[in-house]
């Protein structure tokens, strides 16, 4: 090991000595700063001042040319001038940095990766290479500002990286550039895409569409802007009917951007999009002349006059985007247009060179416009980029206002990015300006829209903000009333994959298809929705059901047997009807008290069977009705009392026709067992055992009011409720244990001599109650609603007529129609008649 360490040591100081005295050659042609000034101090810059390369031949028979730029890109040509305009009022003040001279070198990056390259190599090298021999591996630059794309600041914070150079960009938004990780050195005046990300997404959700086409540059600002956007959207419930992206040297992919463009179905396209890539899209827009797009775009492009053409305005008319705010630095309008011309300008008076002047002919032609002057936003980020390499070089160089500056210290870049990070001034516009830990800015963006005014002429009107410094429910403001939308509608454009569901229904997603598109599905029966566009339909708590519209949980309509509608009243009308014929006929009977068909089965019996009759008619009244805690009481037990009481009177009647008969009989006196006291108190026995059956249900556990969710969804049964079933099942079966006794006694009756038989009638009129009972049970249960009461009545109603027309209708008839045979004489006369055929 300690050999392999000597050796190491040996061969080192011979390499490094070496590296120490290294002669300086550089390869191939220089590449020259467009502009430059020599100061102690030094910034470089690259600008895409130019925005087309023309490339040379690659045939490898010669060397090949130089790469050659065209067409001026007037935006970035003005953020020279600025920050030309700033170093020169730098090196005037007498405050920031005295007695010290800023210089700067600024490279046109032709709007080329392959150019950039070339100026980012030329930027970080001495291009006087004649003056030194010697290589010290230091670049004369403290600091770069610049890119203005993303994808190229990419490429210069990496090659500079290693060097520790600070890079501050303009306008280089890409979030992936705040990774401390990989870009340690970089800072930007900017804020990050990602809120710009999140505003658009925002801005889409505030004006209420879902349903949006994204477009972006295929690079890291388009493609991580992006995907910022397609986060914050899905977050916010806002659907993407397609993404598509294209780099400007990809004419295929463009074309392919446009006819998806032209066949979707979203009115809205947000356009996460480069300034150049954004020019030749809109060509293409303008040329298959599609229109009617609402376009929502970023600062990259949202503020570019030059799109501000007739021809393309028809196509572009209401864009709606993010702008940087716009600031007028005081004393650069008059400076960008006069003194840049005497003093910077390369082709000036005073710096003319024929070897130098054929490169600034396109520029030139410039000298004398300034209408966009004051329309260009990134010059006052580009200015605030250049005072901060300002105060930190103020504060590396321990500068004071009466002794200045110690400008023998060495200023090796990487103090630079440490005193970066610890800027903190205003500058004389207002902002204060500062490096958060990602080396960006807060976001603070102006919102635009497209607009011409009644002159004819073409603007970008603010029509809301977004500040990221202010709390979360300040932060957006959007005035829409200020917005002239796509196509110069005055009214907001639509964009859904489907309408909005009312309420009372709810949405189903399309299986397949993305959240926004769905099926409106009515809420069902019982389930209401209440709001717009409702993901689920509530149930109805238990009591209330959905009204018609399935908007609302109204009160479940309550159902009961009335006295108003039909069925009620012609139950009533029954019943009193019944009511009215038993009266009738007990008055006939006690008006024809003293004949002998009245009398000749115990008249006290028959008038109590009429007046029980009256009040088994009388009781189904209590069935109908609204159901009450007296009235649930009141109608089960009335009814199996009087039931009693009629049935044994009817009992009582059949037992004096038996008894009747074997008292005729000689030798028997079966009837002083059986008299009137006997037949009344058995009725009244009978009776009584059914009041203590009732007295001791109702004790117990007695009917009540009740409340039947179950049998319908939509309406309330309200019905008694037995309370003890028992109770119930014992009156009934006490009633048929007497109907039942009553029809055997009076079956075996049947055969006695018709002058004394009603034993016929009573058997008829028993089967007929026990028919009615026996086929009401089934009936009763499986009745719903009202109709279980009205079944009940109408079993009550039945039995009742059958006792009254069976028993009492064929007296009624001889008495009324045969009074001949209402006599003791023809009684008794055919009695013998029958005794003697015996």
């Amino acid at each position: 090991m300690f050999f392999f360490l000597c050796t190491l040591v040996l061969f080192q100081h011979p390499l490094s000595a070496e590296a120490e005295n290294t002669i300086c050659r550089k390869m191939g042609d220089p590449t020259y700063p467009v502009f430059s000034k020599d100061g102690e101090f030094n910034i470089g810059a690259l600008f895409p001042i130019h925005s087309k390369e023309t490339l040379p031949s690659f045939e490898f028979t010669q060397k090949p040319q130089l790469l050659s730029c065209s067409s001026v890109n007037l935006r970035d040509f003005r953020l020279a001038q600025i920050m030309i305009f700033a170093i020169e009022e730098i090196n005037k003040n007498l405050y920031l940095l005295p007695n010290v001279s800023i210089g700067y070198n600024i490279y046109d990056s032709c709007g080329s990766r392959l150019s950039s390259m070339s100026a980012i190599m030329a930027v970080m090298n001495v291009q006087d290479i004649a003056a030194r021999e010697k290589c010290f591996g230091q670049s004369p630059i403290h600091a770069i500002i610049g890119e203005t794309e993303s994808a190229t600041t990419i490429i210069l914070s990496r090659t500079t990286g290693p060097f520790k150079i600070p890079v501050i960009s303009h306008s280089a938004s890409c979030e992936c550039l705040s990774n401390r990780k990989y870009y340690p050195s970089f800072f930007r005046t900017i804020a990050s895409d990602y809120h710009q990300g999140r505003a658009l997404a925002l801005l889409v959700k505030h004006v209420g569409w879902t349903w949006v086409g994204a477009v972006n540059s295929d690079n890291d600002y388009g493609n991580n802007g992006m995907a910022t956007f397609l986060n914050t959207a899905q977050e916010e419930g806002i659907c993407v009917e397609y993404s598509v992206k294209f780099y400007r040297t990809e004419s295929d992919k463009l074309q392919k951007v446009v006819k998806t463009m032209k066949d979707g179905t979203a009115k809205v396209i947000v356009a996460f999009v480069s300034f150049l890539d954004m020019g030749l899209l809109i060509d293409q827009l303008s040329i298959q002349n599609i229109t009617g797009l609402q376009m929502i775009g970023v600062f990259g492009w949202i503020t570019a006059n030059n799109f501000f053409t007739p021809n393309t305005f028809h196509v572009m008319r209401g864009s709606l985007g993010f702008a940087v705010r716009k600031i007028n630095v005081q004393g650069f309008g008059d400076y960008a247009t006069k003194s840049f011309w005497e003093t910077a300008f390369p082709c000036s008076a005073r710096n003319q060179s024929e070897l130098n002047c054929s490169r600034y002919q396109d520029l030139l032609e410039l000298k004398n416009y300034n209408e966009d002057v004051s329309e260009h936003r990134y010059s006052s980020n580009v200015y605030k980029a250049v005072y901060a390499v300002a105060y930190a070089l103020h504060s590396l160089l321990k500068c004071t206002g009466q002794e200045g500056c110690e400008k023998a210290l060495t200023i090796q870049p990487q103090k630079v990015v440490e005193a970066l990070k610890r800027v903190n001034f205003s500058v004389k516009f207002g902002d204060r300006v500062w490096f958060d830990s990602t080396g960006g800015v807060v976001a603070q963006y102006e919102i635009v829209n497209w607009q011409q005014d009644s002159d004819g002429l073409f603007q970008f009107k603010p029509v809301g903000y977004y500040d990221a410094s202010l709390p979360p429910d300040q932060r957006f403001v959007l005035n829409t009333e200020n917005i002239i939308w796509a196509g110069g509608q005055l009214e907001k454009p639509r964009s859904v994959c489907s309408e909005s569901c009312p309420p009372g229904t709810r949405k189903a997603t399309q299986k397949g298809r993305p959240v926004c598109c769905y099926d409106c599905i009515p809420c069902a029966d019982g389930e209401i929705s209440n709001e717009t566009d409702s993901n689920n339909c509530q149930q109805c708590p238990g009591e209330y059901w959905s009204n018609t519209e399935n908007t609302k949980c109204v009160l479940k309509a309550v159902e009961f047997l009335s006295f108003t509608e039909v069925m009620g009243i012609v139950l009533v009308f029954f019943s009193l009807f019944g009511v009215g014929i038993t009266v009738l006929v007990a008055i006939l009977f006690y008006s024809k008290k003293d004949t002998p068909i009245v009398k000749a089965n115990n008249s006290e019996l028959s008038f109590l069977l009429l007046f029980s009759l009256i009040l088994c008619f009388l009781c189904s009244l209590t069935f109908i009705g609204r159901p009450t805690e007296w009235s649930c009481m009141l109608r089960h037990t009335v009814f199996g009392i009087t039931f009693v009481l009629c049935i044994s009177c009817v009992l009582g009647k059949t037992v004096v026709v038996l008894m009747a008969f074997k008292a005729t009989l000689p030798g028997t006196n079966v009837m002083k067992w059986f008299g009137p006291a006997q037949q009344r108190l058995s009725v009244f026995a009978f009776t009584l055992i059914q009041v203590l059956i009732c007295v001791l249900w109702l004790t117990i556990y007695p009917p009540f009011p009740y409340k039947n969710l179950k049998y319908y969804e939509e309406k309330i049964i309200l019905e008694c409720s037995l309370g003890s079933t028992i109770g119930f099942s014992a009156v009934l079966g006490y009633i048929g244990l007497l109907a039942v006794l009553c029809f055997i006694l009076a079956f075996l009756a049947r055969t006695l001599p018709d002058n004394f038989n009603e034993a016929k009638f009573i058997t008829f009129s028993m089967l007929i109650f026990c028919a009615v009972w026996i086929t009401f049970i089934p009936s009763y249960v499986s009745s719903p609603g009202k109709f279980t009461v009205a079944v009940e009545i109408f079993a009550i109603l039945a039995s009742s007529y059958g006792l009254l027309f069976c028993i009492f209708a064929p007296k009624c008839y001889i008495i009324l129609f045969k009074p001949e045979q209402n006599t003791k004489q023809h009684l008794m006369g055919k009695n013998l008649n029958t005794t003697v055929k015996k």
